[in-house]
């Protein structure tokens, strides 16, 4: 009876330990995601301090393209201000959607900029510019960088939290949902294969 009761008790304490470490692991991964996130935030808000550097600096010499930089700075101050509502708590699946719509904005507004600078040479050739558009395209850079790391987190605690016993617990443990990828509205054109002809 003795050696029953030794083992009834070594199980017990043996789920015990493995449900703590189910929850130490939802734990953990949605934490990961979430300074995931913090990453894309702070790329984001990089980006966006640099973007009013680069329209001042293009208006002393696009002065008739007017429409095109306050497009830049609309699109901007609009992604901006979802940034800021999701860092405030606001991190759902339409938020989300609307950042990445916003992005998606900002970056057209961006694109045309850069095109319409391709008719101003001295603008091209100023080196305040090509610091400007440098600084840009490297933050552009570390914002994929940060979107993936974040998609990357995200997959890991979806992964995890949907597996089997996780899925029994993690409702329990104040996990409900699965964590929202962060997906862009032309997904469907990134993930097309590009097409080439001659």
């Amino acid at each position: 009876m003795e050696v029953t009761s030794i083992v009834f008790w070594l199980v017990i304490l043996a789920l015990v330990i493995y449900v703590i470490a189910i929850y130490n692991t939802l734990v953990k991964l949605k934490n990961r995601y979430q300074n995931a996130f913090a990453q894309i935030e702070v790329q984001l808000k990089r980006r966006y301090d640099l973007i009013p550097n680069l329209v001042e600096t293009a208006k002393g010499y696009m002065a008739h393209e007017r429409e095109t930089l306050d497009a830049v700075t609309t699109a901007r101050n609009e992604a901006a201000a979802l940034l800021k509502a999701i860092g405030e708590g606001g991190g759902s699946a339409p938020a989300l959607a609307d950042l990445a719509g916003a992005e998606n904005a900002l970056q057209g507004a961006l694109g045309k900029l850069n095109v319409t600078m391709e008719a101003y040479p001295d603008l091209k050739a100023s080196e305040n510019m090509q610091q400007l558009s440098e600084e840009l395209t490297s933050t552009e850079n570390r914002v994929a960088f940060a979107r993936q790391g974040y998609n990357d987190a995200v997959m890991a605690y979806n992964t995890y939290r949907q597996s089997f016993p996780p899925v029994v617990l993690a409702a329990t443990f104040g996990h409900p949902s699965d964590a929202e990828l962060l997906e862009f509205d032309d997904s469907p054109q990134i993930q097309a294969a590009p097409r080439v002809s001659f």
